[in-house]
């Protein structure tokens, strides 16, 4: 049993690891403070997600910005902190902070302004508390036996984001919510296939099935040596076309919620239709190089998406022209 120093030295062991702002201060921020912290940890931290928030609605930006730097937080005390039991007792220490912000007690500048963004658009803990569930899955699993396992991490890794999504946006509802869940399991599908390469070299996990990887004659020792082999490309076509199929099934989304958030899911779902094609012009060789998306691409993409907002029938999911989407030569 872990005594309580013991857990002390475990969470100040993980803090050193961490940047020193995401430590929880004695003295809670203001509203206005904690969604300044909020908004610099979203803008600075990923390049997709600001760009993203350019296409939100004024009043909505602090909420995403809010759920963001949740996410991100969560993540990285998992990810960056390579004492398993230091993370693991981080992880524990978040949770606790979320039963304290939904009990009114937020200390944390996330936590702070995560409260007003729980208040305003009515989100449930589970979403929130799910997604620490995967981040402690990921201190002990590293392997998936078949493709229903990594669709069960995925239900706890991505799918409660964009419900999250959906709550922040008042597009409520479970239709909404299947066809959100098949969009960003589809999305991790994608950086999966994307990163298997350094998911194996940097954190000794493999998220292709281990199943289907023995049905290609395919092991693990195949990743570390860093050939793709025919089979290998065989194997990963297989995944890859997997994850289009979910694509697809989630792409009527776009057409049931407000232009705004319309506009953001088109966005998110030609990126990862574009990670899917960056892999198919690699050959299926995700083991010598990363496949990336180019600056230009993004750049086309995100125009594509405006475009779908002013003209509907541009967008992904409109009659006629997923295919279009799908099949063109990649930039």
């Amino acid at each position: 049993m872990t005594t309580a120093a013991q857990s002390e030295e475990l969470l100040e062991k993980g803090w050193a690891a961490l940047p020193p702002s995401y430590r929880i201060p004695e003295v809670a921020p203001t509203l206005d403070e904690a969604r300044a912290y909020c908004r610099n940890l979203s803008e600075t931290h990923y390049e997709n997600f600001h760009v993203a928030s350019w296409f939100l609605p004024a009043v909505l930006r602090p909420h995403f910005h809010s759920i963001y730097a949740y996410c991100r937080i969560s993540d990285d005390l998992g990810d960056e902190v390579p004492d398993r039991d230091s993370a693991l007792a981080l992880l524990d220490l978040w949770g606790q902070e979320l039963d304290a912000c939904y009990e009114g007690r937020a200390r944390h500048p996330v936590f702070v302004a995560l409260a007003e963004t729980i208040r305003a658009c009515s989100i449930p803990k589970e979403p929130f508390a799910d997604l620490l569930v995967a981040f402690r899955q990921d201190q002990t699993v590293r392997r998936f036996e078949t493709m229903q396992d990594v669709l069960a991490y995925c239900r706890y890794s991505a799918n409660p984001v964009g419900r999250l999504v959906l709550y922040a946006c008042g597009e409520v509802s479970d239709e909404n919510f299947r066809l959100s869940d098949a969009t960003c399991s589809a999305l991790q599908l994608a950086n999966f296939w994307q990163d298997v390469s350094t998911d194996f070299k940097d954190r000794d996990r493999v998220y292709i099935p281990q199943a289907d990887m023995r049905a290609h004659g395919i092991s693990n020792d195949t990743i570390a040596v860093g050939i793709a082999t025919p089979a290998f490309r065989t194997l990963l076509k297989q995944e890859v076309d997997y994850a289009r199929a979910m694509f697809h099934e989630g792409l009527p989304l776009i057409g049931r919620v407000n232009r705004d958030l319309a506009l953001d899911l088109d966005l998110f779902s030609r990126g990862g239709l574009e990670i899917l094609r960056a892999i198919e012009f690699r050959d299926y060789d995700v083991l010598s190089a990363r496949p990336a998306i180019s600056k230009r691409t993004k750049l086309a993409l995100a125009l594509r998406a405006v475009a779908g907002k002013a003209l509907p029938f541009m967008r992904l999911g409109a009659m006629g022209n997923i295919a279009g989407n799908v099949e063109g030569k990649s930039a």
